[in-house]
């Protein structure tokens, strides 16, 4: 099993997953801006790699983009799928390369998660995971009901409210736990009830309930998109899913629990810097479900120039679709420039839309 820690790690290992493909790549796409990926997608189809996007319906206005995503990759030979409807939302992040290895991901393909989101995500050969990651992708793109055969494979809503709190409840000594919001009353009832018997509880996010046994502060510098669990630095859990009602109940999303010493150990390290750098939370208005949304807005606003995507990608992109991939191809100047401002117009919406996302949730969880 191998650890992607974000920032830092960035694309090169799904890149070089895509390219040393032989038969099949298959991708669930929440958000996607990363135009390196999109390239080795490309040509490995060019290569005759079966390549398969199940795109997600929406993800809170951004269908013009997801669509305008759909139509290059049709372009370029590669087969397309839809989410259903029937969720709320399919928010799960993964990619299985010939069926052999799956990037399990709590990170979107985005600029935004990868170069300025603590997340993380594993890549893992291990049979009974791959499997059962394949049966999910069939079960979703043929938009067929999905039955668990793999308890370590957590999809929502099927049963990872069940195994994330069995998972929770076998603490002994310490939880280390990342998650935007923790809102769901049971589980933090369950997280109360282990602070209680003396297992030590830290979270780094948010707790929507004050308890003077469970510490909590804010990641410091940095976005916070990572949903982990630290089981007395000997297992783990990490995937899309919060510990909020609508992530385990209401949405397609997708997790694993693991027990790789080096990887745990590896993720127990970052969060204990994380830990000292950040600044206690403290349950006031401005964390309060109540909170204003001129706040909120004021948030957002703050946060958009830090986190807009680099535009260098987007122009090369823009590029090649306004020369149609010709070198020596008579470029009407008029028309890239047209281009290179629909897709930088395109690429900063997504941007935005992620962060209005976040602080939206965070005010309704």
């Amino acid at each position: 099993m191998k650890l992607l820690i974000q920032p830092g790690d960035g694309i090169t290992a799904l890149v070089r997953g895509i390219e040393k493909a032989r038969k099949s790549v298959e991708v669930v796409i929440f958000r996607f801006d990363r135009t390196e990926l999109e390239r080795a997608m490309v040509n490995a189809a060019k290569r005759g790699v079966f390549v398969h996007a199940l795109i997600a319906y929406t993800n809170r206005g951004g269908e013009k983009i997801l669509r305008k995503l759909e139509m290059r990759f049709l372009s370029h030979g590669i087969t397309v799928a839809r989410t259903a409807d029937d969720l709320v939302r399919y928010h799960g992040k993964m990619m299985i390369v010939d069926r052999k290895e799956l990037y399990l991901l709590s990170f979107n393909l985005t600029h935004l998660d990868i170069e300025h989101s603590r997340s993380f995500g594993v890549v893992t050969r291990n049979r009974q995971l791959v499997q059962e990651a394949g049966k999910l992708f069939d079960s979703d793109t043929r938009r067929q009901s999905y039955e668990s055969g793999c308890p370590n494979f957590l999809v929502s809503p099927v049963n990872a409210r069940k195994q994330l709190t069995a998972f929770i409840r076998g603490a002994k000594q310490e939880l280390l736990i990342y998650d935007l919001k923790i809102s769901d009353r049971t589980m933090i009832r369950l997280l109360e009830e282990r602070a209680k018997a003396g297992v030590r509880v830290r979270v780094i996010g948010k707790l929507t309930r004050k308890n003077s046994k469970v510490e909590v502060k804010k990641l410091q510098g940095i976005r916070l998109h990572a949903r982990v669990i630290i089981r007395d630095r000997k297992h783990a859990f990490m995937g899309s899913q919060s510990l909020r009602e609508l992530e385990l109940d209401g949405r397609r999303e997708i997790g694993i629990l693991f027990r790789d010493p080096k990887v745990i150990s590896k993720m127990a390290d970052v969060f204990d810097q994380d830990w000292k750098k950040g600044a206690v939370a403290t349950l006031g208005a401005a964390d309060t479900t109540t909170a204003a949304p001129a706040k909120a807005a004021k948030h957002v606003a703050r946060s958009i120039a830090k986190k807009i995507p680099p535009v260098a990608p987007i122009m090369e992109q823009a590029l090649a679709e306004a020369g149609k991939g010709n070198a020596d191809a008579d470029l009407d100047f008029k028309k890239v420039e047209l281009t290179v401002k629909e897709a930088v117009k395109d690429a900063v919406k997504e941007a935005v839309q992620g962060i209005v996302e976040d602080a939206v949730e965070e005010s309704r969880a």
